[in-house]
Parts: structure tokens; sequence; C-alpha cells
């Protein structure tokens, strides 16, 4: 028995309950939980191959009528943005984007509680108290860290231009405003996008398409080849966005395959 087939016994599945996607559909997931003694080439497995993470439970739709949630991920070295991407990029070019340690500030909740509020106050997370929030930022087994995306202050402008795509790292001398975080895993092959949010006033930034965007310009710098994005399903126009971004694969029986034009209907925009 190898290291990792002896953790087979520690997956379970969840009783039925209502789809949140889909109306009328009832789901299911298959998941385990992700303890120290867990190794991380383990964890990484799983998150490569269709598992998404919460905290430290990794789970996948286990669907017996439904095979709607596709995992989907960019192919960064074919990534072109075209030119309304551009135009998300470089009116954004005014943010600062800081790769930080997992670890919640009331700054960050305050926006992540504004959000929430904003956009999902019928949703379950519109509950989550500060504490909640520290355990979806700090409790995980995976390699984690978050993008804070900050006005540029007049001492960052003197260092780089408006319409210059932000450089990953670059951290502020005085902290501009925080408008955008990201929660992501490092994954052996790329970059896993947990979970992102932004003040709503900014909206018509489209800050949730730019911070795809930018991970995906980071993920290049790193030598990393794909950015994943979770789980798309074609009837739902929450996740549509996703197919924008192309060319991009999707997980299937046989593995991750190229998604075809028809498929994902992409734009690249």
């Amino acid at each position: 028995m190898t290291d990792q087939s002896s953790f087979f016994h520690d997956f379970h599945v969840t009783m039925a309950q209502p789809c949140p996607y889909l109306p009328g559909k009832l789901e299911r997931k298959l998941f385990t939980h992700l303890t120290p003694d867990k190794p991380a080439s383990f964890i990484d497995k799983l998150l490569r191959n269709g598992f998404r993470r919460s905290q430290n439970v990794a789970y996948l739709p286990y669907c017996s009528d439904c095979q709607a949630c596709v995992s989907v991920r960019i192919v960064v070295d074919r990534f072109v943005p075209g030119k309304s991407f551009r135009r998300l990029f470089k009116r954004n070019g005014d943010l600062v984007a800081s790769r930080v340690k997992r670890e919640a500030t009331q700054e960050q909740y305050e926006l992540f509680d504004l959000y929430i509020n904003t956009r999902h106050g019928d949703g379950g997370m519109a509950e989550m108290d500060h504490f909640d929030f520290s355990m979806m930022i700090e409790e995980s087994e995976a390699d984690t860290f978050l993008t804070e995306y900050r006005l540029r202050t007049p001492l960052d402008s003197e260092t780089a231009p408006n319409d210059a795509p932000v450089a990953a790292g670059t951290a502020p001398t005085k902290k501009g405003q925080l408008i955008a975080v990201s929660l992501c895993d490092r994954l052996s092959d790329g970059i896993s996008m947990v979970y992102s949010f932004f003040d709503p006033q900014y909206a018509s930034r489209s800050l949730g398409s730019y911070m795809i965007l930018e991970h995906v310009d980071y993920a290049r710098r790193q030598g990393l080849p794909f950015v994943y994005l979770g789980y798309w399903i074609r009837d739902c126009r929450k996740m549509s966005y996703k197919s924008r971004f192309a060319p991009q694969q999707h997980l299937t029986p046989e593995g991750w395959k190229d998604a075809l034009p028809k498929e994902d209907q992409a734009v690249n925009s």
C-alpha cells in the first residue's frame, strides 16, 4: 500500500442537499479532511485533479445524476489577452499587488464583510464573523497565500507608470486603500484561486476578472503553467465569466483536455 492509498479510507460523502447553482437539482460532495499527517504531495495531487479546498477540507462534486460541474484551468503560456482584457488591465494600472502571509486582518475582514453583505447577503457566508473569516484565511495545510490590491500612492507612482502591469510583490511605501483580496493555493504546476472579494464601490473596474488576469501574469513570471479557476457550469450565469479566459482545459474522465471553442464559448476578450 502506497503512502497516498493509505488515506483512501478518509474519504466521505455528504448527504444530498439543494444545489446552489442549478434549481431543482440536489448535490452531494466527496470530501476528505486535510490533516497534518497527509503529505504535501497528496494534497497537491487532489487540488490538481478536480478537488477544491475550503479551509482544511478538500471536496469534489459527487452527484449521481448530474455531471454539470467541470473543473477548468487556464493554460498560461498560450493565454494572450484581447483588447478588452488589455483595457481592463490598463484601467487598474493604479493598483499595487502584494503577496502577503495568510494572516487575517481587521482591514481585510471589513472589506470581506462589505462585499458579502452587498453582493451575497442571502448566502451562507453572510453569517461569517471575524473568527470565521480568520479560519477561512489561516486554516490550510496547502501552500496558501494572499494577494492584496491597494490603490497606488504618490510614492508608488514615482516608481511605476499608471498604465504599467501590476508588479507582483511590490509593496507600497505607505499603504494605499485596500480594495481587493484574493486567497490562493500554490500548486506544483500552477495557482489555484480559492476565493476573491473586493470593494463593491469599485465594481466598474471588473476586479474579479482583473484578479484572474493578474494571477495569470504572476503565474507566467513564476514559470507555472496553469491557473485553476474551480468549477464551471455551462447553464449557470454566475459562472459564465470563466469561459472568457481561454485557451483553457477541462477535466474529463480521461484527464485534462483542451476545451473546444463550442464547449467553453471562449472569446478571450
